[in-house]
């Protein structure tokens, strides 16, 4: 009697989210080397930045930080729904969203904050605060600035995972692969904003 011997199936990780992961965490350092250029200028010029900090209107701050916080909530919701192989909505309730209505939701929130984020620079180049006004202007500037540059991929990135929805006949798990890497980005840049919002907002 011939009996085949039971294969244990070995579950890689996919490669892709690993990837991923492994460049969020070099984008890691890249922020970890802008904290330390902005603590280092603080710390030669705390005159200048309990001057400069005052400014700030925290009020504002607080609620587009708050929205991007949000945000993150509504893009794992659309996480949830691909996981779920539902990539649009079955009824005009939000518990019967899909991936589609929830990132569309995350990218409106996402671009709410980078135009508060422009305002608020409009605010602060009308007292005088440019990137090469003070220490405190470059140090503001480049590390606000540079996060925001990475929401604005992280929006881009948000239409391109929609437009694939649109695009292919079937979801498959290649999509959901797709919104799931794209929502490590989108969490990756909330968490080095609140980091950034305490540094610069709270901790004056």
């Amino acid at each position: 009697m011939n009996t085949k011997s039971a294969v244990p199936t070995v579950k890689r990780p996919n490669s892709v989210a690993v990837g991923t992961i492994v460049w969020l965490g070099s984008e890691v350092m890249f922020f970890a080397g802008l904290f330390a250029i902005y603590f280092t200028l603080r710390a030669m010029n705390p005159e200048l930045w309990a001057e400069q900090t005052s400014k700030h209107n925290f009020t504002f701050a607080l609620i587009n930080t708050l929205i991007l916080v949000a945000s993150s909530f509504t893009a794992q919701a659309g996480v949830f729904a691909a996981e779920r192989m539902q990539p649009r909505a079955t009824g005009a309730s939000p518990a019967k969203w899909g991936m589609v209505e929830w990132f569309y939701l995350t990218f409106f929130m996402g671009a709410i904050f980078v135009a508060g984020q422009a305002w608020e620079y409009a605010t602060f180049v009308s007292e005088g605060i440019t990137l090469a006004s003070d220490p405190y202007g470059s140090a503001f500037y480049i590390t606000t600035g540079f996060h925001g540059i990475h929401v604005s991929l992280g929006l881009v990135a948000f239409l391109l995972v929609i437009g694939r929805v649109y695009a292919v006949k079937n979801f498959t798990h290649k999509e959901e692969t797709t919104a799931v890497v794209v929502s490590y980005y989108w969490h990756f840049v909330d968490i080095v904003w609140i980091i950034l919002f305490i540094i610069i907002y709270v901790l004056k």
